[in-house]
């Protein structure tokens, strides 16, 4: 069964693509069958996505290539056409068998009126009733379509409609951070507006226009899995000191306000999960994740991931390229744990 896992937090800057992508490939290499989807219309996991595969002209992409973007697929329900959704034409990625992305579009962010409407007024009108199930209706029919193990959902960081319908349909939902003080300030918000969200849903399933939808909300209530820290500088294997006092804060902050409002309305899995792993440095944090950002540039100007990134593309020389050579397989390892994480947590 397909596990879909929404990665957000309303607070940006914190590598939500870069995460979305490289652990969707990671997964693929794994052996699974990955879908990763692009909502936020900004469309970064789109434009990273397809420049690693080769294509650098993304007008001509989406004019004439046989691939459905996020936008287009749904344009029926949000259009009120008598079209039923169907299957994304997805993108398959030429260099890693089993993973293919959904493209976004900017003009997504048009439908995030019509998802609030439906949302404020509970079914009072009709012609609403099928928009708040649709997302999720489409994702799993292209889930059944491929036969997707799993599918990644990159949002965008604001507090939206879209975003609640978003991560409220999701299976699992992870929260990416990076260590400073307005990521710590995101994690008192979450505890507020997370809690809010499943109030709106919970309704939703529950009144009869929504429930006679053609496109019915799932009974699913997303799980949370943990937080990723990461964009920190390393000094000695590990956060250089200002960076990891941030991530001590934040650790402690999710422990002691967002998980007790997650475990409250039920939206975070069994702790029992996290303690058999044995391998998390504090529980609910999965991974941490040091600044790449220079074989991040190389990645992406050779079209390949970080990890397979060769000497020759890395262009430096001498201990330079030592520690660049040194900095990518540790990315490879660690996303290939983060990976095996998720397998494991999503069981």
């Amino acid at each position: 069964m397909t596990k879909i896992i929404s990665l957000f937090n309303h607070k940006g800057g914190v590598s939500k693509t870069t995460t979305t992508f490289h652990l969707g490939w990671i997964l693929a290499e794994q052996g699974k069958k990955v879908l990763i989807v692009d909502t936020d219309p900004q469309c970064n996991l789109t434009g990273v996505s397809l420049s690693l595969s080769g294509n650098n002209n993304f007008e001509e992409f989406y004019a004439k290539a046989n691939i459905d973007n996020i936008k287009d697929a749904l344009n029926p329900v949000f259009e009120g056409k008598p079209i039923p959704l169907k299957p994304a034409k997805c993108y398959e990625f030429p260099g890693r068998k089993g993973l293919f992305l959904l493209p976004g579009h900017i003009e997504f962010a048009e439908y995030d009126v019509s998802i609030g409407i439906a949302q404020e007024l509970t079914g009072s009108l009709r012609m609403t009733q099928n928009i708040p199930g649709a997302i999720s209706h489409f994702l799993r029919i292209t889930a059944e379509e491929y036969k997707f193990d799993y599918i990644l959902i990159d949002m965008s960081p604001s507090v939206s409609a879209t975003n609640a319908n978003l991560l409220m349909q999701s299976d699992y939902f992870i929260v990416p951070c990076s260590p400073d003080y307005f990521c710590n300030m995101a994690i008192n918000s979450l505890s507020r507006v997370i809690p809010t969200w499943n109030n709106i849903y919970d309704n939703l399933k529950r009144h009869p226009v929504f429930s006679e939808a053609t496109y019915k909300l799932p009974d699913t209530r997303p799980k949370f899995i943990g937080t990723i820290l990461q964009r920190y500088r390393p000094r000695n294997g590990g956060p250089a000191r200002a960076f990891q006092q941030w991530i001590n804060r934040i650790n402690e902050n999710v422990n002691t306000t967002l998980v007790p409002v997650l475990e409250k309305n039920e939206m975070i899995i069994d702790d029992s999960m996290f303690n058999e792993l044995g391998t998390l440095e504090a529980p609910y944090n999965i991974t941490n994740l040091a600044d790449f950002n220079g074989l991040i540039a190389q990645s992406q100007k050779y079209n390949v991931p970080i990890f397979a990134l060769t000497p020759e593309q890395i262009e430096q020389v001498g201990r330079v390229l030592k520690n660049s050579k040194n900095s990518r397989d540790e990315f490879h390892r660690t996303f290939t744990k983060l990976a095996k994480i998720v397998i494991s947590l999503t069981a």
